[in-house]
């Protein structure tokens, strides 16, 4: 098999590594051929905090990934989440060049490098520019202006940035697993593209990634990305909770999380008990499972409150015919979309994957959300279709160089 006939989506997540490999069919649909998983012990919400531990687990993931599939991976679309990623809208206008009025390849890009001429920190760099709509002279809300005539484009853009030193970190995390990094993706972009429609994505959409370590939130309207945000509390804050407030193992924590944990304690019955282990080898002790609900359901409550806050702020909320979808390791707790309907005010439905040939049973789970998405996003760039990031390719080239840059001058 070529190298080129498949793609490798890596999501660095906090608390696990999620790989996919998806060989590309001639109908240029994708097929599963190997997923790999691993625990994720060095990251802290979603940033590199120890540098080796993260390189294990990546190594890991990659060679199980490898292992099922039965190929060499050399290189991987990686994702990037955290709360340092903000972003910005921005406008650029630019006067049409081409002769006989006639708007070519070279305007756009050209009124896309104006828009992204905005004050932003030294010690930030540009993700994604990603083109929301044109206007040639006076006339707006159009997609794609190529061969239209005018004489003056103006462009509408939503500019993600990050802090620098996170992604170098990733970058150097893979590069020190022996692999080539194709793209670095906003990991809630690249969620999107697994378990959102283009009917979604147009009525208005808010995507929620529940992560492990961080939140992160996609409102999408009219087809383009609106608003981003990452917060940093996840699935972690609700195991933690569980096992200081049931005075239980950590781990024993996460296992009741996911075993019988439940965002609302109203759906639970209350005779229903679990087994709790205790700390230092006491007695294991049973209790009701509503105990256990009583503790998750603030915490979801609180996480959900914060959603809704950066909702509001965006001034979008009214236009989001299409609810919210849930995705992430966090949506599969009992309960958490009637928490998200009840906070929100809107309605909530979980997000899977879909556009895969033989899509795995384990990748269906909304853990692979973002792996997934990684996959279809590289396949829309290679084929120019889907979202339009064509200038984005160019933007990404100086980033990916920058990163290059730093990492041969001091490794």
């Amino acid at each position: 098999m070529k190298n080129q006939d498949w793609l490798v989506g890596l999501d660095i997540g906090t608390t696990k590594i999620g790989v996919v490999v998806a060989e590309i069919q001639e109908n240029l649909k994708p097929k599963i051929i190997g997923i790999g998983l691993a625990p994720s012990l060095g990251l802290k919400r979603g940033v590199v905090v120890d540098l080796e531990k993260t390189v294990l687990a990546i190594s890991k993931a990659i060679e199980d990934a490898e292992m099922m599939a039965g190929v060499k991976i050399d290189s991987v679309l990686a994702g990037i989440a955290g709360d340092h990623i903000k972003s910005i809208n921005s406008r650029g206008v630019v006067a049409v060049s081409s002769s006989h009025n006639e708007i070519k390849v070279k305007d756009v890009n050209r009124v896309i490098e104006a828009a992204k001429n905005v004050a932003i920190p030294q010690e930030r760099e540009i993700i994604h520019i990603l083109p929301l709509d044109f206007t040639v002279d006076e006339q707006d809300g159009i997609q794609n202006p190529l061969g239209m005539s005018g004489m003056r484009l103006e462009a509408s853009v939503h500019i993600v940035t990050g802090a620098s030193t996170p992604a170098q970190n990733i970058y150097k995390c893979i590069q020190k697993v022996g692999l080539k990094v194709d793209e670095i993706v906003l990991e809630p972009l690249a969620s999107s593209y697994a378990v959102l429609s283009p009917e979604e994505q147009n009525l208005g959409v808010i995507l929620i990634d529940l992560g492990g370590g961080t939140t992160d939130i996609a409102i999408f309207y009219e087809g383009g990305l609106r608003y981003v945000s990452v917060l940093g509390i996840g699935g972690q804050n609700v195991t933690n909770d569980i096992a200081i407030g049931l005075r239980t193992p950590v781990e024993q924590a996460e296992m009741l999380k996911k075993g019988y944990g439940c965002a609302l304690a109203s759906l639970v019955d209350a005779d229903e008990l679990v087994t709790v282990q205790n700390v230092g080898g006491v007695e294991n002790r049973e209790i009701s499972r509503q105990v256990l609900a009583n503790i998750i359901e603030p915490r979801m409550e609180e996480l959900f409150s914060l959603v809704n806050r950066e909702v509001k702020k965006t001034g979008l909320a009214p236009f989001m015919a299409a609810g919210v979808v849930l995705t992430g390791g966090g949506s599969l707790l009992e309960g958490v979309v009637q928490m998200a309907e009840q906070v929100l005010d809107l309605p909530v439905k979980l997000g899977r994957p879909q556009r895969f040939i033989d899509l795995h049973d384990l990748a269906q789970s909304p853990i692979f959300a973002t792996s997934l998405g990684l996959v279809l996003y590289g396949l829309d760039q290679k084929n120019n279709f889907g979202y339009n990031h064509k200038n984005n390719k160019k933007i990404f080239y100086r980033f990916k160089e920058t990163m290059k840059d730093w990492f041969n001058e001091y490794f």
